[in-house]
């Protein structure tokens, strides 16, 4: 359940949070034209509070409305200056941030294109995406029976608000089964991505990722991880595979800005290696901890401090 703050950044002011409301016909209510992100402020060892990758997280934003031809009423700097005033204004020194760009309610169908540009941005506490006992010990993942969009029909280049419509449904068939999350296929059969996360298995020693090109979203989280993992001497390889590599790795884990880094201990009811969190897992696991929390120097540029 969403925790509430008491202010929340609408259209260039802070206002109650109660009050940040749209009307019934908001366009992209409708039809689900709309850019949103999910950001993670960290409470850091040293007493002060940082963004992780703030800039590459609002220039997808940016990214993702230029894909969908919908203009933001303010610059990049602006956004980023507004999640730290929202985490100020609520005295969060850890918490999600939620900015969110969608069209308003001046009119209706499809082809409508004079609607206002609207931009919120919410900031609350969020605990581990997966919970805790999944953090720790991992998830169990169904491969789904719905696929991940075509290149072609998605977009998937951007992280847009109606896209994840199949992703629901695919946590919500996984979650109907009693499995944690759901992984889901490209339309060639290799494995693509979570329900809301990128997906990564390791086989002796080599770790590997679905490219781009196997219709993900490009997370931040994943960046950070190939980036961590080559500076740590990992191997690291953007290439496609299929499900029965997946059911065959050493390990596997999971990344997005709410999980984290969070092991798979089972898919298919199938157990990865052992069916617990394997060394280069954890080794990857706590050196993101490490860097977000503030006990780690190394990537600084990551960083913006509240």
């Amino acid at each position: 359940m969403i925790q509430k703050s008491s202010k929340i950044w609408m259209d260039g002011r802070l206002i109650p949070w109660d009050e940040a409301r749209v009307h019934v016909l908001t366009h992209s209510l409708h039809y689900g034209l709309g850019a949103f992100e999910g950001i993670r402020c960290y409470s850091r060892a040293d007493g002060r509070s940082s963004i992780f990758r703030l800039r590459e997280h609002v220039q997808r934003l940016f990214d993702t409305c230029k894909i969908l031809t919908i203009h933001i009423p303010f610059p990049a700097e602006a956004i980023r200056e507004a999640c730290v005033e929202v985490l100020r204004a609520n005295g969060l020194a850890e918490a999600y941030l939620r900015p969110i760009v969608f069209l308003g309610d001046e009119s209706l169908g499809v082809g409508a294109s004079d609607m206002s540009v609207r931009v919120a941005i919410a900031a609350f506490h969020w605990g581990a995406y997966l919970g805790e006992e999944g953090l720790r010990r991992g998830v169990r993942c169904k491969i789904s029976s719905f696929q991940r969009h075509h290149v072609n029909v998605g977009m998937t280049m951007g992280k847009v608000t109606g896209q994840y419509f199949n992703a629901i449904l695919a946590k919500r068939e996984a979650a109907a089964l009693r499995y944690d999350e759901a992984i889901m296929l490209d339309i060639h059969g290799y494995v693509a991505e979570a329900s809301g996360q990128n997906i990564f298995i390791v086989r002796n020693g080599v770790i590997r990722t679905p490219p781009a090109s196997a219709s993900i979203l490009p997370g931040v989280t994943r960046d950070s991880i190939i980036r961590i993992a080559g500076d740590l001497g990992y191997r690291v390889q953007e290439v496609p595979f299929t499900r029965d590599e997946l059911y065959i790795a050493d390990e596997a884990f999971l990344t997005g800005t709410a999980s984290e880094v969070t092991p798979i201990r089972e898919v298919d009811d199938r157990p990865m290696g052992a069916g617990e969190p394997g060394e280069v897992t954890r080794t990857l696991k706590e050196a993101y901890a490490e860097i977000v929390k503030g006990r780690s120097v190394r990537y600084p540029e990551w960083l913006s401090f509240v």
